[in-house]
């Protein structure tokens, strides 16, 4: 293959042990991992993209092609051509005539044009994705360009202790692309983010950690783009180095880092959702846009029995290989990367069952968990894992290995199913509620190994579970087949808004019962953006494509209910901060756990056995010194029924109970809540669907 531009200038050997591209001051030094290419071909670009020249890199050490530059300064642009056999069958797709991201590139500019030209096969061959395309894709793809490193400074970081994190999941793009404070130049980058109003708003409300869904650098899918949407979410992933372009702001790059210390400054960590499972090549009919020219068959898992077909256990088309020990490196660099030079202070795992799965399955002693455990970095840091993938015995919650934090849903459908109304549902509330001992109070792993949520980012906004029975997708283009269909929600009557005040009502009291179930159990809580004032998305659970208004948060639309929604939140937070009592660090730490009836007496085996008996009492005890702030016993009342319910509370010589938390406060007649029967028996009068906290 020949090019005009294939260049003279000298070329060094340079470093095989710096992968991707390194400036030195004088010049860079580039290193590509590819165990079965034949050549590796570095292209350089001017600022509109024109190829400028092929430098052949000159050096192959340990499957690392690698070479310096002298002279070549940061914004350089590039890709990477690879030469080696197209031979799908066997796994490999090498095809030079395709520009090739570099899996290490620290910034990427421009977008796919997609075409022939982005794909290595033919479309119109009968032979499919085993014939072979010439066309060359440079004019069609990004370009990676040289960054100017930064050493790491002495920089204070918040360092929650696991047992007093709060986590606010949200997206950098659609949490300021309507906020009036943020500069609209600012506005869906992390200099938005970033803001004085952005980051003091998210530290009032009491939350410690924010959790940012995938800034990695990804891909706008192409069936996206003809149907006028694209990818908003960020879970197809292509750069595990770069961050993705649209968030950046006048700052360019350095304006990710300013943004994770504007949050430090305020004592807020920042944890990153990461896809290391997929990228964004899919199957054998998929681009090739990076790894499946560089070295496909060292970077995917292939069928064992035919090379030419994808493990698909992620259900994208493709699994990243990382049983391969360089492939295990690029996750284990990259995480490296944003924990020591980005800051930030941990990460969400994505379909993280993918990156314990060995060729025999699932293995919590596997090698990526293995290298995390002694990363004398990464072990530092919160690591959660979403313990599920589509693969044979992908779901694995509370399989992951000690030191590790996993989402626990759980938690998210016993909560919504007792709140719904569901019966012979009170034992798996109390089980959530008190940490998911059964699913993870084995080898010293603690209450905040269950990381509590009753929505997410995939799924109904709070308010929209409270609000519809079915889902709502027609935006998606999908006829509405995408997305969950078992939601465990309830409209409570009508679907979608009402001017009913009656259903109204009891939507805000369902919304303050979760929440208060969340901030209230043991664990450690999630909350969605967006949540504590009630944002709706309009009954659209899978909004993965929608960046636009239906995804983005309107803080126009914020009502004087959704205002007293957000004042809620904040002091439950403040709560649970001050009382031990409802953030158990240790499943050891001799606190009394006990369940009651309303009654008056301790729950029994005819009680949990009987379906219809949801209401229900926990008794938290422990002796915590002198202090008259700490408490050392408190109630709370979970009342699911649509009827009101009298609890008899247990009697305390020269004490009284006292109501800390009334979820149906608005809804009734004021002091009449705590009365005593005409035995004198202290007694609580539970509202309909209500949640009651007494110290």
């Amino acid at each position: 293959m020949s090019f005009e531009g294939q260049t003279s200038r000298p070329v060094e050997a340079g470093d095989p042990t710096r992968l991707g591209a390194t400036y030195d001051g004088a010049g860079v030094n580039f290193a590509l991992f590819s165990a079965y290419a034949e050549r590796v071909e570095l292209c350089l670009f001017d600022a509109e993209g024109h190829e400028l020249e092929r430098i052949t890199l000159p050096e192959y050490t340990n499957e690392i092609w690698h070479g310096y530059v002298p002279g070549l300064a940061p914004g350089q642009l590039y890709g990477y051509r690879v030469h080696g056999p197209y031979n799908p069958e066997a796994g490999h797709r090498f095809n030079p005539n395709k520009l090739l991201i570099d899996p290490y590139a620290k910034l990427i500019q421009g977008e796919i044009k997609w075409g022939q030209p982005t794909y290595g096969y033919k479309f119109e061959d009968e032979a499919g994705d085993l014939s072979f395309d010439e066309t060359d894709s440079a004019a069609s793809m990004p370009k990676c360009a040289v960054v100017d490193g930064w050493a790491p400074t002495r920089h204070s970081r918040p360092r929650v202790p696991w047992s007093r994190a709060i986590t606010y999941e949200t997206h950098v793009r659609g949490f300021t692309r309507l906020h009036p404070a943020v500069p609209r130049g600012l506005r869906g980058t992390f200099d938005g983010l970033a803001h004085k109003e952005v980051v003091g708003y998210i530290k009032s409300l009491g939350v410690t950690s924010v959790e940012l869904m995938p800034i990695h650098w990804f891909v706008d899918d192409d069936h996206l783009l003809a149907k006028g949407l694209r990818n908003y979410w960020g879970y197809n992933s292509l750069g595990f180095f770069a961050p993705m372009t649209r968030y950046l702001g006048p700052r360019g790059l350095p304006g990710f880092r300013q943004m994770v210390r504007a949050f430090h400054d305020a004592g807020l960590e920042v944890i990153l959702d990461v896809v290391y499972n997929h990228t964004a090549e899919g199957n054998e009919k998929g681009p090739t846009l990076a790894f499946k020219g560089i070295d496909n068959f060292s970077y995917y898992r292939t069928m064992p029995d035919d090379a030419r077909y994808y493990i698909n256990d992620t259900g994208t088309g493709n699994t990243v290989n990382t049983s391969h020990p360089r492939v295990l490196q690029m996750v284990l660099d990259s995480l490296r990367y944003w924990a020591e030079q980005m800051e930030v202070d941990g990460f969400r795992f994505d379909l993280g069952t993918i990156l314990g799965r060995e060729p025999s399955g699932f293995d919590q002693r596997g090698g990526f968990f293995d290298a995390i455990g002694q990363d004398p970095t990464l072990s530092r840091l919160k690591l959660i894992g979403e313990p599920w993938d589509i693969g044979p015995g992908g779901y694995q919650v509370g399989g992951f290995p000690p030191g590790w934090s996993e989402w626990n849903d759980k938690f998210r459908d016993g909560v919504r199913d007792y709140w719904r109304g569901e019966h012979g549902i009170t034992r798996e509330l109390a089980a959530r509620v008190t940490g998911s001992g059964d699913v993870y109070d084995l080898r010293g792993r603690r209450p905040w190994a269950s990381v509590n949520f009753v929505t997410a980012h995939d799924g109904f906004t709070l308010n929209d579970t409270v609000s519809y029975n079915e889902r709502h997708n027609d935006a998606n283009g999908e006829d509405n087949r995408d997305g969950h269909s078992d939601n465990r929600s309830y409209n409570l009557g009508a679907e979608g808004p009402t001017d009913d005040a009656g259903i109204k009502a009891a939507r805000e009291r369902q919304k303050r019962n979760f929440l208060a179930t969340l901030l209230f159990s043991h664990g450690a809580p999630m909350i969605l953006a967006g949540d504590e004032f009630g944002r709706s998305q309009n009954g659209n659970n899978n909004a993965y494509a929608q960046d636009n208004e239906i995804s983005w948060i309107d803080w126009r639309k914020i009502d004087d209910a959704g205002r007293k929604l957000t004042q809620f939140v904040r002091e439950l937070i403040a709560l649970r901060q001050a009382q031990p009592l409802l953030r158990r660090e240790s499943f050891r730490d001799g606190m009394t756990v006990e369940w009651l009836n309303p009654a008056g007496g301790f729950q029994t085996d005819e009680a949990w056995n009987d379906a219809g008996a949801t209401t229900i009492g926990l008794r938290l005890a422990r002796e915590f010194g002198d202090g008259e702030e700490v408490w050392k016993e408190a109630l709370i009342l979970f009342n699911a029924v649509d009827s009101e319910t009298a609890f008899i509370l247990p009697e305390r010589e020269g004490a009284s109970w006292r109501i800390v938390v009334d979820t149906a406060a608005d809804d009734r007649a004021e002091g009449d809540a705590l009365f005593a029967d005409e035995a004198g028996n202290p007694q609580a009068r539970l509202f309909p669907r209500s949640l009651m906290l007494l110290a």
